[in-house]
């Protein structure tokens, strides 16, 4: 086989997997809406982002790859800017959450990662509110890429650690153990005091790793109740 040969049917399967992507997309955010609409939201110490977002600061959200469902729904149309990896693998999700309203922040820590700090910068500068995954796309299970902690320090938008609980949920069997609440389950979001990352350069900001991972994990046990 010829490398144009090659390279064509590499772009057909591509083209392949956009197009079952948006399909499954679709018919996945109707589901969502249908079971998403059951579930009862319970927000706590919400209101400093709220003030934040109100006067139209930018607001970089921390939250873990596995809880990504809920903040796409509970979240949705609210201008909300996802990192979405550009991997095939993330290609249905971003069709999700492009359909919940958000605008996406292609690339990863580990693939388009430059692409990603960037696109990161340019939404906290235009005053959205950015949710990253930072152990996203691919883990490992609650790894630390520090891109979002250097993006937010850049522009000296505060940090927000986002943490879910659900009564009653799904659990995929994938690295992340993704979570979908089961209809009519009570879904508890605690978001923690915004914070601006500490120090002067972009090494200080990833250094700041261990003092967000504490955060993340004091949102989680809250939620959890």
């Amino acid at each position: 086989m010829t490398d144009v040969a090659a390279a064509g049917q590499g772009d057909a399967r591509s083209l392949a997997d956009a197009k079952r992507a948006r399909w499954l997309s679709l018919v996945g955010v109707w589901i969502i809406r249908l079971i998403g609409v059951t579930w009862r939201v319970r927000m706590i110490d919400a209101g400093p982002v709220d003030r934040l977002r109100h006067d139209g600061q930018p607001v970089a959200l921390l939250l873990w790859h596995g809880q990504l469902l809920p903040l796409l729904y509970i979240m949705r149309f609210q201008s909300i800017a996802c990192l979405i990896s550009t991997h095939k693998d993330g290609e249905l999700i971003a069709q999700v959450a492009k359909r919940l309203g958000c605008v996406l922040v292609r690339g990863s820590s580990s693939r388009g990662g430059d692409r990603a700090l960037l696109g990161l910068v340019r939404a906290l500068k235009d005053g959205f509110t950015i949710a990253v995954t930072p152990d996203g796309p691919r883990g490992p299970y609650r790894s630390f890429a520090p891109g979002a902690l250097i993006a937010a320090h850049r522009v000296a938008a505060p940090v927000v650690a986002f943490g879910v609980h659900a009564t009653r949920a799904w659990y995929l069997k994938s690295w992340d153990q993704f979570m979908i609440p089961k209809p009519f389950a009570r879904v508890t979001v605690v978001l923690d005091t915004p914070l601006l990352v500490p120090g002067e350069t972009a090494r200080d900001a990833a250094d700041a790793i261990p003092l967000f991972f504490d955060r993340m994990a004091m949102v989680a046990t809250r939620a959890a109740g």
